[in-house]
């Protein structure tokens, strides 16, 4: 099989970071997408269905880029969440936040409640010789949102955490405190969930483990070790 350049088609730092963690090295190469406008193309609507279809967008458009020129053979994953909640006119879908007042209406719904988190994956095999496989999934988590005062609202969405991210929170940040608990994978609260992505990569035909970039590995080592 080729050799395998994982590329991350997102610019959060919290899905590189949750991948680094779990051993592996992905190059990342930002999207253009604009969200909107597939989200109006598609017509869909529905939270899994929002997430799947950016998530593939992104993905399809790295792999178009010249940016891959440089990268070589390439696994592209591209990743993206929102957030389901019910509000005073039905199902809600929710992405960032587009200001603080957004940001503060919105926990303002979501204290003391719960929603779902989908987050969308999509993996193209871009390598000379691959599988060629494009794949997808959603991987959907529900979150427990404490009931947090007015004031710690503010605050919260004063440091700008909330409108840097989908659904206006984290778990690995300030927001972490916020929430009381979740019902499914934690590193899909994240933005991306490390077991949907090895099941999209066997998929694709490629082992997870071979993915690793540890010291003292194959994929680390110095030349002629």
């Amino acid at each position: 099989m080729p050799a395998s350049t994982l590329v991350l088609a997102s610019a959060s730092p919290a899905r590189l970071a949750t991948l680094r963690s779990a051993g592996l090295d992905p190059t990342v190469v930002v999207s253009t997408v604009d969200e909107p406008a597939v989200v109006a193309r598609y017509g869909v609507t529905d939270g899994e269905d929002v997430a799947l279809v950016l998530a593939k967008a992104k993905a399809e458009d790295v792999v178009a880029s010249d940016a891959l020129d440089e990268v070589g053979d390439a696994l592209v994953v591209g990743c993206d969440s929102v957030l389901e909640i019910e509000g005073p006119d039905g199902t809600e879908v929710h992405g960032k936040p587009a200001d603080a007042a957004e940001a503060v209406a919105r926990w303002r719904r979501m204290r003391g409640r719960s929603g779902v988190l989908h987050t969308g994956h999509w993996l193209v095999d871009d390598r000379e010789g691959g599988s060629g496989a494009t794949v997808g999934g959603v991987a959907s988590v529900t979150v427990h949102f404490a009931d947090v005062t007015d004031a710690e609202i503010e605050a919260y969405v004063a440091t700008g955490e909330p409108l840097r991210v989908a659904g206006a929170f984290t778990l690995d940040g300030l927001g972490g405190a916020f929430v009381r608990g979740v019902e499914g994978d934690p590193h899909a609260v994240v933005g991306i969930s490390l077991p949907l992505l090895r099941d999209l990569l066997r998929e694709a035909g490629v082992t997870w483990t071979d993915l690793w970039s540890l010291p003292g590995s194959a994929a680390t080592a110095a030349p002629g070790q």
